[in-house]
């Protein structure tokens, strides 16, 4: 078989016209691999060592990106602290009089419920034991029995409406027997300052005043 010169010289060429159609499809996608696995390979450079890979610096920005906002995230969504309360000023004050009856006749007077609705004039609910409640002058007053020591000691917790929410003082009444009559110690203290004149002139008025007014001690 002859051959021209340029066939001696490009064998490339010679192979190339007798590949079939299928060998040339195998090739061309060989050609097309490598084309893409050159892309992706990392060469050395001319020092030996291998250049920065950008795309995964920014891979790694990109997650520390993420971490930060996560991390803001959780930050806005924690609760803001409860409050704990308030604390208010307070006052005390003390008063003293005299009723003309016995100290079991006085003593009875603040503890029980028709006694006081007589001398309050108004409906009253008064639990005269340790630990019950009371409220009198149409809820105007209300509290607790803390403490009874019978003809000679009243302890309570006591309140205005109009004080603080569950702000209560503590009133303590001693009751002295003189003999024809009994001497009344009131010690009250907690209250709310600014509030002073207001619970000594309902003490002397609707406790006081009113019971000698109405049983003539």
């Amino acid at each position: 078989m002859s051959m021209t010169l340029n066939q001696v010289c490009c064998p490339q060429t010679i192979i190339t016209r007798n590949l079939t159609p299928s060998m040339m499809n195998l090739k061309a996608k060989l050609t097309s691999n490598l084309t893409d696995f050159s892309q992706g390979m990392i060469l050395p450079t001319a020092d030996g060592q291998k250049p920065s890979t950008p795309v995964v610096t920014k891979k790694k920005q990109v997650k520390t990106s993420k971490i930060q906002i996560t991390s803001e995230a959780k930050s806005s969504s924690s609760p803001a602290p409860c409050p704990t309360g308030f604390h208010i000023q307070t006052c005390c004050f003390s008063l003293k009089e005299t009723f003309l009856t016995s100290a079991d006749e006085l003593y009875r007077t603040f503890i029980n419920q028709e006694f006081v609705q007589v001398f309050t004039r108004s409906a009253a609910t008064v639990d005269g034991r340790r630990g019950g409640i009371f409220q009198l002058l149409d809820g105007s007053v209300s509290g607790e029995f803390s403490e009874l020591v019978p003809d000679q000691r009243i302890e309570m917790r006591w309140r205005f409406r109009t004080w603080p929410n569950d702000h209560y003082a503590t009133i303590s009444l001693e009751l002295v027997d003189r003999g024809d009559a009994t001497e009344l110690k009131l010690e009250c203290r907690g209250v709310p300052a600014g509030e002073e004149e207001t619970t000594r002139e309902g003490w002397n008025r609707f406790y006081f005043q009113a019971i000698k007014q109405t049983f003539g001690y």
